[in-house]
């Protein structure tokens, strides 16, 4: 039988999805399902997740139901799926009821191999009576992490899924897939949807083409134009925390005459899915969004996201900067940090699943784990080592301390001996009885007058104004170096208070000397990684404005038709007939149909 499957799989991949080989861990994930295994895929954005589900429901007798909480991802991947031949549809609240049970009973008919739902559907009772009647030959669980209140997008909605498929006559495979997952998070993933011995596949979380870069800057809004006027008529995201820094950094960009539009959870649904879809289909060329944008956009030729604020986990932060380049094309990531992210971020924890019902005792627990995550992601933007080095080793994956493709891996260092400053530091913290935040530590040391340091009286304490003459950007340096390497430490609470380590005693009484790495004022101008093969940049024009026109025709996203990837092999294999085209990555003989005249008469004109 698995002879049969080998020569379906490969035929699948070429003539539905136009590609010639799998990606890493796609085959064994695919193979795995088709025996009738269980399996976890645990594989970056960009990684080709789908690919491992929807090529093997292809070829399993029945229909598979892929559950997700990601309105525009199914539209996005229904639209995708057709245009490649793929019968698919899907069922969530952007349908009428008349809507859904056309859905159903075109299912019914033997019409899809592949239905999308998302998990509140799978109460309505005809959808129910469908699944019962019908044979479901898998259920796949998109963003697994979903399920677990320890994942950092906790969907209560998505603990209906183990309910529903109890219900079944019959047991489908169970298949789960999703970007970023902690070990907890993956046992969790196994325990709550009762996974029989799952094949587990974590392909790694590394993503070379992306550059990585943390810049503090002191005017953000500023730092944003600077990038802009750099990176002119490229797609991006721009993401913030709040919806008022949305509406400001928008209006600010629009009066700017850039051409920008954005989302958050504050726009009418009217409103939001216009903004996507101006987005989605190139006709504006920046988004700036909360992180309600984004979870399931399949839009390849995002060639920057910035976040505008810090995001509140490093999970959080992958999975968004994870929404560039995810055709495989260069792609920048870089976070603009400011102090105030860490007490926004503080404040969004301490409101978080207020309504999620969950036990007092639990979401203490929740709210403490999301604190100590926030910690992380604080830092990952004072880190001077390799910023990707930072992100894999966080997730489990060993890497080397520099990628070569990061800001830090671009910068000169040089080391300073900060032995007396520490000891300071330390002294400060230990004097103010280890019951105040960093800020007013530093305040302390620099000889604040400010009004909480005169009320608490911390003028009168032996280390106030000890470091008036550093500036206050290399103290917190310093500070934060402490916090890193674990001399001083800082309490999981809404307020965190800076506490001593065993480590901090320790070289107070045994003298022990300290340097930290600085940058160098010459830093090197940063950049990042060019695409291996060089590209006729005058000929990927003509192709781009070819599948602009062609999406406006047929009224999707460009997309759709060709990723970026896929124009820039054209550009480099040139092809001249229809053999040539379908040996075009990311061609099949669907795509050859129905646009293989219009880019090889395109092609041969330019040449």
């Amino acid at each position: 039988m698995m002879g049969v499957y080998e020569m379906q799989k490969e035929e699948i991949l070429k003539q539905y999805f136009g590609y010639t080989t799998f990606l890493e861990g796609q085959e064994k994930l695919i193979d795995n399902i088709l025996s009738g295994r269980d399996v976890i895929g645990i594989m970056p954005t960009g990684a080709g997740k789908s690919l491992c589900y929807q090529a093997p429901a292809l070829m399993l007798e029945g229909i598979t139901l892929v559950v997700s909480p990601l309105i525009s991802l199914m539209k996005d991947q229904v639209q995708a799926l057709v245009a490649n031949g793929v019968p698919a549809a899907y069922i969530n609240s952007t349908l009428t009821y008349k809507q859904t049970i056309k859905v159903i009973q075109n299912a019914k008919n033997g019409r899809y191999k592949i239905i999308y739902a998302a998990p509140e559907r799978l109460d309505i009772a005809e959808f129910l009576e469908f699944a019962q009647n019908e044979h479901l030959a898998m259920v796949t669980v998109d963003e697994a992490h979903c399920i677990s209140q320890w994942g950092q997008n906790f969907r209560p909605s998505y603990l209906k899924i183990n309910s529903f498929i109890e219900k079944l006559p019959q047991r489908p495979v169970i298949s789960a897939f999703t970007a970023t997952a902690t070990s907890e998070v993956k046992e969790d993933i196994i325990k709550i949807l009762k996974l029989k011995t799952p094949f587990v596949m974590a392909t790694g979380f590394n993503r070379e083409n992306l550059y990585f870069e943390v810049q503090k800057p002191i005017d953000k809004y500023s730092a944003v134009i600077k990038y802009l006027a750099n990176n002119a008529d490229k797609s991006g995201i721009i993401y913030c925390s709040t919806r008022k820094t949305v509406e400001q950094v928008c209006d600010n960009l629009t009066r700017d005459h850039y051409s920008v539009t954005r989302y958050h959870a504050g726009l009418s649904e009217e409103e939001r899915t216009k903004n996507q879809d101006d987005f989605l289909y190139d006709r504006k060329t920046i988004m700036v969004a909360t992180n309600a944008f984004g979870m399931g956009i399949d839009k390849s030729n995002v060639s920057f996201v910035l976040h505008y604020n810090m995001p509140k986990n490093i999970e959080s932060y992958y999975q968004e900067a994870g929404r560039a380049g995810r055709d495989g094309t260069p792609a920048e990531c870089i976070l603009l940090y400011g102090g105030q992210d860490v007490i926004t971020n503080q404040f969004l924890i301490s409101i978080t699943n207020e309504n999620n019902d969950l036990d007092p005792e639990i979401l203490e627990q929740v709210k403490e784990k999301d604190r100590e995550r926030l910690k992380q992601m604080t830092c990952y933007c004072h880190s001077l080592d390799c910023l990707r080095a930072y992100i894999l080793n966080y997730f489990g994956d060993r890497a080397a301390n520099f990628c070569g493709n990061c800001s830090n891996c671009h910068t000169n260092f040089e080391e300073i001996d900060i032995t007396e400053a520490a000891q300071k530091i330390i002294s400060c913290v230990f004097r103010l009885g280890e019951r105040y935040g960093i800020k007013m530590v530093i305040d302390t040391l620099r000889g604040s007058k400010a009004e909480k340091v005169l009320k608490f009286d911390l003028d009168q304490i032996k280390t106030y104004g000890l470091m008036a003459q550093m500036k206050e950007k290399r103290v917190r340096e310093i500070v934060n170096y402490l916090v890193l390497n674990e001399y001083l430490a800082l309490t999981n609470s809404e307020f965190p208070v800076v506490k001593l380590t065993p480590k901090a005693r320790d070289m107070l009484l045994n003298g022990e000397n300290l340097t930290m790495k600085i940058a160098k004022e010459d830093k090197r101008e940063i950049k990042p990684a060019k695409p291996k093969a060089a590209v006729n940049n005058d000929l990927f024009n003509v192709l781009r404005e070819l599948r602009y026109s062609l999406a406006q025709e047929k009224k999707v996203p460009a997309f759709v038709i060709f990723s970026d990837a896929t124009l820039m092999d054209m550009c480099s294999k040139m092809p001249a007939n229809d053999l040539e085209f379908l040996e075009v990555s990311g061609v099949g003989k669907m795509k050859l149909k129905e646009y293989g005249k219009e880019f090889l008469e395109a092609i041969n004109n330019f040449t």
